[in-house]
């Protein structure tokens, strides 16, 4: 068939679903994973680290666009995913016996070469390792205690009772947290999906507490604002006009810190809201149900991990909230000098019309007194018109003369007055 034009995008939104697929396994297995946190150069780096490792085992290396791999690499096997924030690096190495020594419970890093493992780029956020054993395999309770913390344990069956979880969520002397899990009659493909949900409970937990010490600097920030922002609310109640601009100056300043730290933190604090997300999915997707006389994963992570979220949530809404009262009371102040800046214009437009009023009376003052002076010097003239006439034979003195052309001068210069200032009037019109 001919197909009609593709989006260039489909076959990549397509495969998306199947990206990063859980691996079938059987235990026993003993698996490690490292979450390194990653800028944009580090991300680069963590690929270019990957070949090295790759290259000294004689395998092919990573494509350029990859985003994930998984490789046997001789005594393990490694699966590198590259995420928005970090880079996961899940080792896996398959038991020989089902039994562990409990001395040195030996893990997935034990054929992983420590030199490469120390260089990975970025910065560790969650380190875990996770044993896979079949139930009855040996003593649980001599396993459990040798290997978590019976204080801070927690256990609870999985995947609707075919299985047992158990850990402490603590940082042992090695630098990684630890899970038990003990299966029985679980087919390979869902213990795959159950090992993969316990891998990603613990990296999206911890990838979700990167936005608690945010929250806690913003806590400080917003406190001094919002009281910054209660003495400019009571000032502005009392301000005169001269204060006006000094308050709106403040507000303006205080305007641009609250949006610059909202712009900082609003980031992380939305990341760290989808990773709790995920984290609430990723514990109802293992179907848990309680052990006799042992917290759930979910009521440790209830308990534990509520705080923590709470005041990821409550930094969010106390940035926007100080972020819209800051808004309404600088739209208030703004709305206060707009209409006072209305009325000085209203006065001054009164004040230029009482100016533009005694200008015309004095004008038609000035005017009356130019049509005088111009009559005078007019009849002047006639009179010495008068006075030079009289040897020809002009029969009126040139006093008479002068009377007589007193009133039609005046009215000949006050008519030309008239016409002068219609024409002008027309001009201005024109324009």
């Amino acid at each position: 068939m001919n197909l009609p034009a593709q989006h260039p995008q489909r076959v990549v939104l397509h495969n998306e679903v199947h990206a990063r697929p859980p691996e079938a396994m059987q235990a026993p297995q003993s698996i490690s994973r490292v979450v390194m946190v990653c800028d944009a150069q580090q991300r680069q780096a963590s690929r270019a680290h990957l070949a090295r490792l790759l290259r000294d085992h004689h395998l092919p290396l990573p494509d350029e666009d990859a985003t994930h791999l998984r490789l046997d690499v001789g005594g393990f096997r490694i699966r590198w995913e590259l995420h928005t924030e970090f880079v996961t690096w899940t080792f896996i190495h398959g038991r020989p016996a089902a039994t562990l020594d409990m001395r040195d419970p030996q893990t997935a890093l034990r054929e992983v070469p420590r030199a490469w493992l120390a260089g990975l780029p970025g910065q560790a956020v969650a380190c875990l390792h996770l044993w896979i054993l079949p139930s009855g395999a040996s003593d649980t309770d001599a396993l459990v205690r040798a290997l978590l913390q019976e204080e801070t344990l927690v256990a609870s069956t999985v995947a609707d009772g075919f299985g047992e979880l158990y850990t402490d969520f603590a940082i042992h002397a090695d630098g990684f947290s630890r899970m038990l899990l003990l299966t029985g009659g679980m087919t390979p493909r869902r213990l795959g999906r159950l090992v993969q949900r316990l891998l990603e409970i613990e990296t999206y937990r911890m990838a979700a507490l990167l936005g608690l010490p945010a929250a806690r600097d913003v806590a400080a920030v917003l406190a001094s604002a919002e009281r910054e922002l209660a003495e400019l609310a009571e000032l502005i109640r009392s301000a005169t006009r001269a204060d006006e601009p000094m308050l709106l100056d403040r507000l303006t300043r205080l305007a641009g810190q609250v949006e610059s730290q909202h712009a900082t933190t609003h980031s992380r604090l939305s990341a760290s809201a989808a990773y709790f997300e995920l984290v609430d999915r990723r514990i109802q997707d293992i179907a848990e149900s309680r052990l006799a006389g042992m917290q759930t994963v979910r009521e440790f992570m209830d308990r534990r991990l509520s705080p923590a979220r709470s005041t990821c949530a409550w930094a969010a809404r106390r940035q926007d909230a100080l972020s819209q009262r800051v808004s309404r009371i600088s739209n208030l102040l703004r709305t206060r000098v707009e209409i006072e800046q209305q009325q000085s214009s209203q006065e001054l437009l009164t004040a230029m019309n009482r100016r533009q009023g005694m200008q015309l009376k004095l004008q038609s003052t000035v005017e009356g007194l130019s049509v005088a002076a111009i009559t005078y010097y007019m009849v002047g003239l006639v009179s010495y018109l008068a006075k030079a006439a009289q040897p020809w034979g002009w029969p009126l003195s040139p006093e008479t003369s002068a009377a007589i052309a007193i009133p039609v001068v005046a009215l000949w210069v006050w008519r030309a007055m008239r016409r002068l200032h219609r024409d002008l009037g027309r001009g201005t019109d024109s324009h």
